[in-house]
């Protein structure tokens, strides 16, 4: 990746997937990790737009559930939020958005598979929003956060639990009489970047798989991949 980017005619096209212009400089700050900031002498980094970003996520995500059920009570809201404002989610936001090619990593990150790691790039989006709503204020910054999140805001009451993949996973897989969830996890590549997928298995046999960097991360991708293909199912997405 060109370290320069954000000059480029890649951020240019980056910018367009956003549907929003920032400054070259401050689109370089939000995509420098602190492993590339300290191998050239103290760069700064995406930390402190990363902090703000995460204020605007959450205010708009929490507004939004709060406008679109009126009756639910706190507990309940802050469930819904935790379904959309988590690192899960944010990193699949990145990945739609091809977010960890732009990213400047060290070279110890490049070699472990930084461009990947979920925690990175929810980093990322989230300094990016912070970055738009540094220059361009709180009203493009909405305008963001509901392009990028509103599909996951829109599915997370049917989340069950709202907390996690598994937890949802469980709750219904229990209600389909499938009985509990286990995870079988293989795992592949190196011991410095060990790569684990997670295949789900039910009663009635292997349903979604799921990749990443720990076990944790395979099991809760392959929890929502096997959630999607049952809620798709005629009984439930019926209503039956």
């Amino acid at each position: 990746m060109n370290p320069n980017l954000a000059s480029g005619g890649s951020a240019d096209s980056f910018l367009a997937s956003l549907g929003v212009e920032l400054s070259a400089g401050l689109l370089e700050q939000a995509l420098t990790h602190r492993s590339y900031a300290y191998e050239h002498g103290g760069l700064p980094t995406n930390e402190r737009l990363e902090f703000l970003g995460d204020s605007v996520l959450g205010l708009v995500v929490t507004e939004t559930l709060y406008r679109t059920h009126p009756d639910l009570p706190e507990g309940q809201l802050a469930k819904l939020r935790s379904a959309v404002v988590n690192m899960r989610a944010l990193a699949t936001v990145a990945r739609e958005l091809g977010l960890g090619q732009q990213l400047r990593l060290g070279k110890g990150e490049e070699a472990t598979g930084g461009r990947d790691k979920a925690s990175i790039l929810a980093d990322g989006v989230e300094s990016l929003i912070g970055a738009v709503y540094i220059e361009r204020g709180i009203s493009i910054a909405t305008v963001l956060v509901h392009r990028l999140f509103d599909p996951m805001i829109e599915r997370a009451p049917r989340l069950g639990a709202g907390l996690d993949w598994k937890t949802s996973l469980q709750e219904l897989t229990a209600s389909l009489d499938l009985g509990v969830p286990e995870y079988r996890i293989t795992e592949s590549g190196p011991d410095h970047a060990k790569s684990f997928t997670a295949t789900v298995v039910l009663r009635d046999g292997q349903h979604g798989q799921g990749t990443g960097h720990s076990k944790k991360e395979a099991e809760q991708e392959a929890a929502a991949t096997t959630w999607e293909t049952l809620v798709q199912r005629p009984s439930i997405s019926d209503g039956a």
